[in-house]
């Protein structure tokens, strides 16, 4: 009997141990993952906006993160929008919220670490303290806006959409007027050959240079894609093109719609009605935004 108990005994303090052992690399790892994830999320966004190794961002751009959260009281939604507040401590939020109407809420101060907001639980947990109890926080959405010297260059979209098979991550970089400046897929679950191909220059760099106007009615045409055409969208990697004669062929193309991959019209149509989407929605709400902003006169970096 005695034996069996130590037998037990030694069993239980090993796989205790393991589960130290283990929920500690889980730890570490996961933390490394996170921020590999965020360094390549970076790289993407500046080079969306046309920063390279050959070509760094200048230490005058700044890259300011606005969250985007539901907020529920007794079946009443408001939007929360948790911006930074400009002229004081780096650590000065404001969380404004806004009916879905667009008329100003409520705003509430709060303090939160630049390195705590970038972290989702530190920041919801801030957010739910800055609100009070009884009401409910949801996460929506992050928008970035970009700023060199101050002044407002553009806006960098993190989003998903259904994609044929599963979800479809991007991000998305427009100008301030809402023009595309470009479109990166970050995650795709399409068919290998087909939808897949969504990822290609050929493909994804059609939005670029879509105009807000022409985008809120864009749609997607069953067409040979022409060779002029398909060589300024991959000149990046060709090098056959100069910039100047891209620039002439892309503004030729500027309000034509998208042209579907041979054999995959769905995943085609999904990429295009999923940005067309995040970017009429997000115009909407901005609108919205700035104008609260401006009326209660909070003063942001951007």
């Amino acid at each position: 009997m005695k034996d069996i108990s130590t037998i037990i005994f030694r069993l239980t303090l090993t796989c205790l141990v393991a589960a130290l052992i283990m929920g500690g690399s889980f730890i570490v790892t996961n933390r490394a993952k996170q921020h590999n994830q965020q360094v390549n999320e970076q790289k993407v966004m500046l080079s969306l906006l046309g920063y390279s190794a050959a070509k760094p961002a200048p230490a005058s751009l700044a890259l300011h993160p606005v969250y985007r959260y539901l907020v529920t009281e007794q079946d009443v939604q408001t939007l929360g929008y948790l911006v930074p507040v400009a002229g004081g401590a780096t650590d000065a939020f404001a969380l404004v919220t806004i009916a879905l109407d667009g008329k100003f809420v409520a705003r509430h101060d709060l303090r939160l670490a630049p390195e705590k907001a970038e972290q989702a639980k530190e920041r919801l947990q801030a957010v739910q303290t800055a609100v009070g109890s009884g009401k409910t926080i949801q996460y929506a959405d992050q928008t970035i806006i970009v700023t060199d010297n101050g002044q407002r260059q553009a806006y960098l979209l993190p989003g998903e959409f259904p994609g044929f098979k599963t979800f479809v991550k991007v991000i998305l970089a427009l100008d301030p007027g809402f023009t595309v400046l470009g479109l990166e897929i970050m995650e795709h679950e399409e068919d290998p050959g087909l939808g897949g191909e969504i990822v290609q220059d050929y493909f994804k760099n059609q939005f670029r240079g879509k105009p807000y106007e022409a985008l809120k009615k864009l749609g997607v045409v069953k067409e040979p894609l022409p060779d002029e055409y398909r060589g300024a969208l991959e000149a990046g990697k060709t090098g056959r093109l100069g910039p100047e004669e891209v620039a002439r062929i892309q503004e030729q193309y500027k309000d034509h719609d998208i042209y579907a991959l041979t054999g995959a019209t769905i995943s085609s149509r999904s990429v295009t009605n999923g940005v067309k989407g995040i970017v009429k929605k997000f115009a909407y709400r901005i609108a919205f935004l700035d104008r609260v902003l401006a009326e209660q006169r909070i003063v942001v970096p951007f």
